[in-house]
């Protein structure tokens, strides 16, 4: 089987087969773990090949179970994911809106249907992190967010807490909590 087809239009027309349909019978699960770092490996050998990578990225979702899958029509393979299946590797401000690009080439405006909110890492490290698709979320990469953390504004959160964050589409994006106990 070729993938050239499927990397091709994935490519051309940026788009994401719809895995959330998908229910396959055939399930099972394979070597491939996506690090902390962004790097996709396969039986323990990095995947080098930024297309095949996108590809993949783009027939993964995350299910109730909190498992990730790799889903086609016919079947679906547990993977493992370390932290994020993403990482935010750019963002753009335009006009009144913040363009966010990713490790694996997909591109979100942050607005009310992909915020920025506030995850925990395994240590409980307060992260924030944005909604991709299919119950996926990308974290933000360390020089965008301290980009970001320089132009942000403060806010008084619900809990009266001092957040920091930015607007995109008007709608406010936590960046984190100012701790002013250490201040």
């Amino acid at each position: 089987m070729s993938l050239e087809p499927l990397l091709s239009q994935i490519e051309s027309e940026g788009a994401i087969p719809p895995v959330d349909q998908w229910n396959p019978e055939q399930s099972g699960s394979m070597d491939l773990v996506i690090r902390a770092d962004g790097s996709w490996v396969h039986e323990g050998a990095v995947i080098t090949r930024s297309r095949l990578v996108r590809m993949l990225s783009t027939v993964m979702r995350r299910e109730a179970d909190g498992e990730y899958y790799l889903v086609t029509p016919v079947e679906k393979m547990r993977i493992s994911v370390e932290d994020r299946p993403f990482l935010i590797v750019d963002a753009q401000q335009e006009s009144n809106f913040w363009r966010l690009t990713t490790n694996v080439g997909d591109s979100l405006v942050l607005d009310n249907d992909h915020r920025l909110s506030l995850g925990e890492t395994q240590e409980a490290n307060p992260i924030p992190e944005v909604a991709v698709r299919f119950g996926l979320h990308a974290r933000l990469n360390r020089n965008v967010y301290y980009r970001l953390i320089e132009l942000a504004d403060q806010r008084a959160d619900s809990q009266g807490r001092t957040e920091l964050g930015i607007v995109s589409q008007d709608v406010w994006q936590p960046l984190g909590v100012v701790d002013t106990e250490s201040l």
